[in-house]
């Protein structure tokens, strides 16, 4: 069977969107303290964002272009966006929702109050006035539209106040719309969103725009304002740089990042209460249609809101603060080195410290035996100790190459910005692949040992970036084996020089064989299934995309593959479907770190095949971007994997949902104690920190469940 039915396969677009309500509902969770649910609320507002900025501004391209790419689910663009409007509409309804019914009273009683103009007393009133008078008002550019003052050109995602304005006195003037003219302000990103008021008990504040929506006459003297209401736009902010044409990547794409801004606009953000008269000229200026507007009740831009976490330390607000654990394994050694070549170190992030990773570096460019340092980024932090680690390595005379991926979307700015300082360091930067973004997470030391040189090597599900390795959960493998060695010391030369892909030792790598790596494993599960074997595939990842993938896994599947998916994001693959899907199971997890581990296990019996990867099973993955899937051949990492990752996570029926046949998700559930995966790994590491022995009972209490018998097919839901 091919499964060519379009059916078969959720689309792309509408499951993120699924996975972006899942965030909201932890907004939603009464049981999180106040300041976690603001976090989950604004993080679904920022999410949003980007998914408008990349993936709507793409759709709408198609649609422009009349040229589409055709998905397995086969929706054409219009479609697509009509959906995505439909959706996304409901979504802003229930952000409204809740913030008008459960976070703002939530703030109230715990003594934060966050106004509107309307609610002001006389005293705040004059203090707000007086903040603006002082404060705000000399920052500001008071902006008119009419036939001799074209539209502004707005920032991507800036906020900005739009003023309908009338003139005073019999001599009203006049423009082609009315007796109404247009003005807009735009809402200086370098001052404090949050604007503090006096308060009889507690504290209050009223958001900036809401401020000079107050004070617009301050800006227009002569002229009445009718109507003042906060917008926001979003514009199209993929990058458009022909690597084939360009002489110069690293200028082309700092020419694009200043060309970005001005994108085509895509989502009109507008206050519940804005005039008909301000949508319709700002929908014409923008060039949208009715579609592309969402009204909030909800503040326009909720990230502001986290600033009060600066001013509030209450500890009843927000989650407990966790510390990550340093590794049993390297806690107490003089060298980081000596551990990794006597045996493999696994980490598990953000339970377990990303501190060694970084350590690994620094003690690197001290080592007066190590000759050679080499490594990719493609997002690290604005403070990078690595960046530094790197640098001064070549102080000390090590050589030192650095692959920096300056086309990682939305941080290509801050990317260039530490390859420039590497460069004038002495690190030798270099860009990549044309054609390729090079995701995989590498890290290479060459020592001299003895009378020989052995290699280091570190293999990473994340990024190197210390500040998202106490957010994300990630792994790290530490090794020195010989033929690992040599798989990356061959993929860096590859990257760096004229070098055809070898035959890969241990490595699989993208686009070199990555996605025939994974067909070849699933079918040799199928391939058991057929002869009666046992045969289990267990998986998890980000986002589940690529037709052919699912295609096997249908196969699988149909043969008598059990499998089970752990998939936080984007899954296009529909489970239970009778016939075809069965025996797959996707659940997705989203909890106070954002689940980002790769990692996939083969096999039925004592010793499955356990892979981690940087990469998703997506088709950027196999076919545009430098990709790596590493083997784990330490018995007892893989165990711990098994138990700890896969097993754990599997047994969550608290923070886990599981995905229907009809594309919806719903609470995993289910008999026995309740079991949040993401809480019991915290708790190991707390213990383990002192004690390595919870570890040993954690792998007899949730070690996989083998599955003889497929589960019953899940009962569909009519989508909410």
């Amino acid at each position: 069977m091919e499964f060519l039915d379009p059916q078969l396969f959720i689309n792309r677009e509408l499951s993120w969107l699924a996975f972006n309500e899942r965030v909201l509902a932890d907004a939603c969770n009464a049981e999180l303290p106040l300041y976690e649910r603001l976090k989950f609320f604004a993080i679904a507002s920022s999410n949003l964002d980007e998914f408008f900025m990349v993936r709507v501004a793409g759709l709408k391209q198609q649609l422009a272009s009349g040229v589409a790419e055709t998905a397995a689910d086969r929706m054409l663009p219009a479609e697509q966006l009509a959906a995505i409007s439909e959706r996304v509409h409901r979504l802003v309804v229930e952000s409204s929702r809740l913030w008008v019914d459960e976070l703002r009273p939530g703030l109230v009683a715990a003594g934060v109050s966050i106004l509107t103009r309307d609610q002001l007393t006389a005293e705040q009133k004059a203090a707000a006035r007086a903040h603006f008078s002082g404060s705000v008002f000399p920052a500001l550019t008071p902006l008119a539209v009419d036939p001799g003052h074209p539209f502004p050109h707005l920032r991507n995602k800036s906020l900005n106040v739009a003023v309908l304005l009338r003139r005073e006195g019999p001599k009203r003037r006049r423009n082609v719309r009315g007796t109404s003219s247009l003005a807009v302000v735009q809402v200086p990103s370098v001052l404090h969103r949050l604007v503090p008021l006096p308060a009889e008990k507690g504290m209050a504040f009223l958001l900036l725009g809401e401020l000079i929506s107050l004070c617009a006459a301050d800006l227009f003297p002569g002229y009445v304002v009718e109507h003042a209401t906060v917008f926001r736009v979003t514009r199209n902010w993929d990058l458009n740089v022909d690597e084939e044409e360009s002489e110069d990547l690293l200028s082309t794409i700092q020419e694009e990042l200043r060309r970005r801004d001005r994108g085509a606009a895509v989502r009109l953000e507008l206050d519940a209460v804005a005039s008909p008269q301000i949508e319709s000229q700002l929908t014409a200026a923008l060039k949208l249609e009715p579609a592309d507007v969402y009204r909030q009740q909800a503040p326009l831009q909720p990230a502001d809101l986290m600033a009060l976490l600066d001013v509030d330390p209450r500890p009843e607000l927000r989650v407990e603060s966790f510390v990550p654990a340093v590794s049993p394994a390297l806690r107490d050694v003089d060298s980081i080195l000596d551990v990794i070549a006597e045996r493999d170190v696994l980490l598990h992030h953000p339970y377990e410290s990303f501190d060694p990773v970084v350590r690994f570096l620094e003690e690197a460019a001290e080592d007066p035996d190590v000759l050679a340092i080499k490594q990719t980024l493609y997002r690290t932090s604005g403070d990078s100790p690595m960046a530094r680690a790197l640098s001064r390595a070549v102080e000390n005379g090590k050589q030192v190459t650095v692959l920096v991926e300056i086309k990682a979307r939305l941080d290509e700015a801050n990317n260039i910005a530490w390859a420039r300082k590497m460069e004038e360091s002495g690190v030798h930067v270099v860009y990549g692949l044309i054609g390729l973004k090079t995701h995989a997470k590498v890290a290479l030391v060459v020592r001299r040992e003895g009378n020989g040189i052995r290699r280091y090597v570190h293999l990473g599900t994340g990024n190197y970036n210390p500040h998202t390795a106490r957010l994300y959960t990630d792994l790290s493998l530490f090794t020195s084996r010989a033929e690992i060695a040599d798989d990356v010391s061959a993929l860096f030369n590859m990257l760096t020089g004229f070098a055809v892909a070898p035959a890969w030792k241990r490595l699989a790598v993208a686009p070199m064989g990555l996605q025939e790596k994974v067909l070849a494993l699933i079918q040799r599960e199928a391939d058991k299934a057929r002869r009666g074997e046992p045969a289990r595939i267990l998986a998890k990842m980000n986002s589940l995309v690529d037709p052919t993938v699912i295609r096997a896994l249908y196969a699988a599947s149909q043969a008598g593959v059990e499998i089970d998916l752990l998939v936080r994001g984007i899954c296009c693959l529909r489970p239970g479907v009778p016939g075809v899907s069965e025996r797959i199971r996707v659940s997705s997890v989203v909890d106070r770190f954002l689940e980002h581990s790769r990692l996939f296990a083969f096999g039925a019996g004592p010793n499955p095949e356990v892979w981690m990867s940087s990469a998703d099973w997506m088709p950027r993955n196999f076919l545009r971007r430098i990709e790596v899937m590493f083997p784990v051949e330490d018995p007892v990492i893989r165990q711990r994997l098994l138990d700890e990752v896969l097993g754990v996570a599997l047994k969550d029926n608290v923070k886990a949902r599981r995905l229907q046949v009809d594309g919806t998700y719903a609470p995993v559930g289910g008999e026995g104690p309740p079991v949040r995966s993401q809480a019991v790994l915290m708790d190991l590491a707390r213990r383990t920190s002192q004690d390595p022995k919870p570890l040993e009972a954690l792998r007899h209490a949730t070690a996989p469940e083998r599955r003889d018998e497929p589960p019953a097919r899940p009962v569909p839901q009519t989508a909410s």
